[in-house]
């Protein structure tokens, strides 16, 4: 049943923008369109994003990983990720897959969800673009906030999920 619902989902949404194109109903259309926008934007970047991540999970060893963001790295091991998500493109879409290989490669939990932060709030064309039109000293307090709180409620979610023993699974396990 679980499988089925994802499903119908979908093909009611289709069936609605279907019905929205059939009788000319505005919203729906425009639904459609940013959809199919969304889309090929999508495909113009994560075709790309998925080889280079495949050639870092081939070319980067575990060891190398474990050494630089695993138990016995240092707080250096945060800079190492703010530095991997400052350059990673496509936002989440990739930081996720990006995670999940950091992860099964070794490297902590909380170093993991810090990546995953500091994708959400430091990749590099995100602040170009956000310092051209804010300004720069909008862009420099915003850093100056978030980047801190990304580090410490990483550290906290990290340690509590460590203390719970738990473990990060692939999607297809479950």
């Amino acid at each position: 049943m679980k499988a089925k619902f994802p499903t119908l989902l979908m093909a009611v949404y289709a069936l609605f923008i279907l019905c929205s194109l059939l009788f000319g109903y505005q919203p729906g259309k425009e639904i459609g369109e940013n959809f199919i926008s969304f889309v090929l934007s999508m495909l113009k970047i994560l075709p790309g994003a998925f080889i280079l991540i495949g050639l870092f999970e081939v070319w980067i060893s575990r060891e190398k990983v474990q050494k630089h963001l695993g138990e016995h790295s240092s707080f250096l091991s945060f800079l190492w990720v703010m530095l991997l998500a400052g350059t990673t493109v496509g936002g989440l879409y990739v930081a996720f897959p990006v995670a999940w290989t950091l992860y099964e490669k070794g490297a902590r939990v909380h170093v993991v969800l810090a990546y995953v932060g500091f994708a959400a709030v430091c990749r590099i064309p995100m602040i170009v673009f956000e310092a051209s039109f804010m300004g720069i000293k909008f862009t420099v307090v915003r850093l100056l906030v978030s980047v801190p709180l990304v580090l410490i409620s990483s550290l906290l979610l990290g340690r509590y999920l460590t203390g719970k023993k738990w473990e990060m699974v692939s999607p297809g396990s479950s």
